[in-house]
């Protein structure tokens, strides 16, 4: 089997909540716990799970934007956790992010011609003037803008617009690897769907692989070829897209599910399982099955011991009592 463009292993990455007069951590907050998954070249992994599950904080760890607390990921057969600031900078060229927010991701100050180029600056890949221009106007009209939108501001373009700015200053480095941190959740629903459809084109052209991660279900579904479902920290559910939309081996996956609209009038509705209570605490996270205090079919082994990420069909994972 070839090695995976991206590998996470055991992923941890807990905020500590500096208390009292010395500063000390007496309580952390524990974004991810425990996350491990891989990524193969040109492949789309969806990530999933409610607002507060640890999937912008997986995505930017990956990138070391934020430093992880412990795990180990390995990108193209290197580890990132252990390299020093001149070989990360060097990793950028191949792991680049798309922010959530088209609107606060873009400098104001700066034109789209020298937003879209800073990176070609930074790392040296413009010879000249002439090379710099030509390389700007090329990314501005892959991702369907015009040449002179290079000298306008980030504030004279609508939403989708921007996004496509933000898409097209991730490639400057012809990157393998992109992060998409919600890159059409601020978007209207049209939009999202033009922006979702160059993702793919961009993908076919260039061969990148993407971690998308989102909260809406439907755009996962149509985009991904893998997804994997965070609750509170941790991986709960990892499967083919086809698979896990088809017949999901966990509970929290079930109710996600559930809540998804079904566009065909016709078809058959499915059954709305609704989940009682509040996401608890990530600071004191239960004990067991971090689920369990939401799940209706939750027993005793269920909040004393956490289940482990394993086999349960054919490609997919879930971590559940359950399946056992």
């Amino acid at each position: 089997m070839p090695e995976p463009l991206l590998r996470v292993d055991h992923l941890v990455k807990h905020f500590p909540l500096k208390r009292g007069l010395l500063g000390r951590a007496a309580e952390r907050v524990h974004a991810v716990d425990g996350v491990s998954f891989e990524l193969d070249a040109g492949e789309t992994l969806g990530l999933v799970g409610e607002s507060g599950c640890g999937k912008s904080t997986t995505g930017r760890c990956v990138l070391r934007l934020i430093e992880p607390t412990a795990g180990h990921i390995r990108f193209d057969g290197r580890e990132v956790t252990a390299m020093d600031r001149g070989a990360l900078q060097r990793l950028r060229r191949e792991m680049q992010i798309i922010f959530q927010d088209p609107y606060a991701s873009l400098d104001p100050r700066m034109t789209v011609g020298a937003i879209v180029g800073e990176a070609l600056t930074i790392h040296g890949l413009a010879k000249d003037a002439r090379t710099f221009e030509d390389r700007v106007v090329e990314l501005l009209e892959t991702v369907g803008l015009n040449a002179d939108h290079r000298r306008r501001y980030p504030h004279e373009f609508s939403g989708g617009q921007r996004q496509r700015i933000g898409i097209a200053r991730a490639l400057a480095v012809s990157p393998r690897l992109i992060v998409c941190d919600e890159p059409v959740s601020a978007l209207d629903v049209s939009i999202q769907a033009q922006v979702v459809n160059l993702l793919e084109d961009l993908q076919a052209r260039f061969g990148l692989a993407y971690l998308f991660i989102a909260h809406d279900l439907s755009v996962v579904e149509h985009i991904s070829d893998r997804v994997a479902v965070m609750y509170l920290g941790r991986i709960v559910e990892l499967a083919p897209a086809r698979a896990l939309y088809a017949a999901p081996r966990h509970p929290y996956t079930e109710a996600l599910l559930s809540a998804v609209p079904i566009p065909d009038p016709a078809a058959r509705r499915r059954q709305r399982i609704l989940i009682e209570g509040d996401v608890p605490n990530a600071i004191r996270p239960p004990a067991g099955c971090h689920f369990h205090p939401r799940c209706p079919q939750a027993f005793e082994r269920c909040r004393s011991e956490a289940p482990l990420l394993k086999p349960v069909a054919a490609g997919q994972l879930a971590a559940c009592h359950l399946n056992d």
